[in-house]
């Protein structure tokens, strides 16, 4: 059976701190969303602004504690204060698939895990 493509982790309405068109690329993520949503530093993830609707792939790199900050051309993509979905996916075959369940986290105001 061929593998097929499922949501791995997700931060839901993480509010982006700054934008820095002039870093080199990536979306700089706390280390405690990190950790909590189960990313790691290099990881592939989409990044879905809820404010203006644009969509990006990049990768991540730990940031400091609270920050979402969007980087390089990613920068142009969002703006300080708007609210991002930043979603990882994994490719499962069926055995995988059954069991599967993602890692859902979600934030307040200030980036930090709620629930």
């Amino acid at each position: 059976m061929a593998f097929r493509c499922f949501l791995q982790a997700k931060i839901h309405r993480a509010t982006i701190t700054e934008a820095n068109v002039d870093y080199m690329g990536s979306i700089g993520v706390c280390p405690k969303l990190m950790q909590a949503a189960g990313l790691l530093p290099n990881e592939q993830v989409d990044v879905y602004n809820i404010n203006n609707g644009n969509r990006l792939t990049t990768y991540i790199i730990e940031g400091r504690t609270g920050e979402i900050c969007l980087n390089g051309a990613a920068a142009l993509k969002g703006s300080t204060g708007d609210k991002v979905i930043i979603a990882a996916y994994t490719w499962l075959d069926r055995q995988e698939w059954e069991d599967h369940s993602p890692s859902l986290v979600f934030v307040d105001e200030q980036n930090r895990v709620q629930g």
